[in-house]
């Protein structure tokens, strides 16, 4: 059945508007040749976005004649205002964009373990209003927030997490009682796939499994092209995976005796220190990145020594052990995803993943490569923990851009 001409206009200018978002500025004739609308075709959605608002002239190209062809159309980027925040067991961190994403303001905030629940809750809130007065947000259209804990699928609410601060839900609450904004809330390592999907070292791909690797371990899962939450929100809690090499099994209060013993960072660092490894963190850091860095750089350094026929030191081989044991520990967890998913790909991501790099995701690869039949390529995230907050922007983005793309109602 064909589309009536109110539904084929609303498919055009949405076309045209995600357009104008993935490549910037376009001129009329350029959005004839990216869509294969007619000109006449194009000249009329161009003038509804600019009527609606939406569109609006940013410039011209280096012609130098003049005409409709000649200016250059761009998304009207202020009509809305985004914000981020990636709430983290000890701290929080704030982004505030406009509608393309480009960040207009950003701050982070210590909340230290004594802090008690309804000061944090005062302190993260005013800390999303200051940076959003100072980036010029009157009014905030959509805010996306990535917290660790599993979030129900039907409510969208942050659930009740045993050894989770009680500010992080009562956060959540707050904001929807004190913003007229759309509140998104959702899993951070679920964000953490979605920008290493759109942005990083899973780009393309349909069917993957991010495992985070920070202060602890997380999985999110993809597969055709869906994010899978689980029955109750806590598909890829693998922290809680029971694995060899642990001195017990996990329970449902604590995932301490399961995979996140081996490779969380108290875990990794108490490794580290059986090899001598050591090296200082940055500011909420978790300790494991620092060691993970230092021991990719020695054991690079040595090596270059072998290659150049040249004698390794013993912190070198130390830092070559100690990444080896790393790596066999990430395999068993890889191996159970693998197992179970056969995703394709791996991303080892967060802060852990990014410092280990390629030398450690092909350390684990041929480590995997022994243990499954199945083919599984292991990639470092480039995202670091930054990823979080960008998931956390992509969700507020989408939503903003979905809402004020809609077509009018007839």
């Amino acid at each position: 059945m064909a589309a009536s001409p109110s539904t084929a206009r609303a498919i055009n200018d949405r076309l045209a508007l995600r357009l104008l978002q993935q490549e910037g500025p376009l001129t009329a004739g350029q959005l004839k040749t990216l869509t294969g609308l007619s000109r006449p075709t194009v000249a009329d959605l161009v003038e509804r976005l600019q009527d609606a608002g939406l569109v609006r002239v940013v410039g011209e190209t280096g012609d130098r004649r003049r005409g409709p062809n000649a200016r250059l159309y761009g998304i009207v980027a202020d009509l809305a205002h985004l914000a981020a925040l990636d709430v983290r067991t000890h701290s929080v961190s704030v982004v505030v964009a406009d509608l393309l994403g480009r960040t207009l303001a950003e701050a982070d905030l210590p909340i230290g373990s004594d802090t008690a629940t309804e000061a944090a809750v005062e302190r993260a809130a005013a800390l999303l209003e200051r940076t959003a007065a100072e980036a010029g947000a009157v009014r905030l259209h959509s805010v996306g927030i990535g917290a660790p804990g599993l979030v129900a699928p039907g409510t969208g609410e942050l659930r009740d997490t045993t050894g989770l601060p009680a500010w992080h839900r009562r956060l959540v609450a707050a904001l929807h009682e004190r913003l007229s904004a759309t509140v998104l809330v959702e899993n951070e390592t679920n964000l953490a796939a979605l920008a290493e999907q759109r942005l990083g070292a899973a780009r393309g791909q349909d069917t993957f499994v991010l495992l985070w690797l920070g202060h602890g371990v997380g999985a999110a899962v993809v597969l055709d092209g869906k994010l899978r939450r689980g029955a109750s929100g806590g598909a890829g809690e693998i922290g809680f995976l029971p694995v060899p090499g642990t001195s017990r099994l996990p329970s449902a209060l604590g995932c301490e005796g399961g995979f996140h013993g081996l490779v969380g960072s108290a875990g990794i660092a108490e490794l580290a220190e059986e090899y001598g490894i050591s090296a200082v963190a940055a500011a909420q850091e978790p300790p494991a990145a620092a060691l993970v860095r230092a021991a990719v750089e020695a054991a690079g350094t040595a090596k270059g020594a072998v290659e150049e026929k040249g004698a390794a030191t013993p912190r070198d081989k130390a830092a070559d052990a100690f990444l080896g044991v790393l790596a066999d520990r990430l395999a068993i967890g890889a191996a159970a995803v693998s197992a179970v998913l056969d995703p394709g790909r791996i991303v080892l991501a967060g802060e852990v993943g990014h410092a280990g790099g390629p030398a450690l995701a092909a350390r684990v690869e041929t480590r995997l490569a022994a243990m499954s039949p199945l083919h599984t390529e292991v990639r470092a995230g480039t995202l670091g923990g930054t990823a979080v907050l960008r998931g956390a922007l992509l969700t507020a983005r989408d939503a903003a851009q979905d809402d004020l793309f809609a077509p009018e109602p007839n």
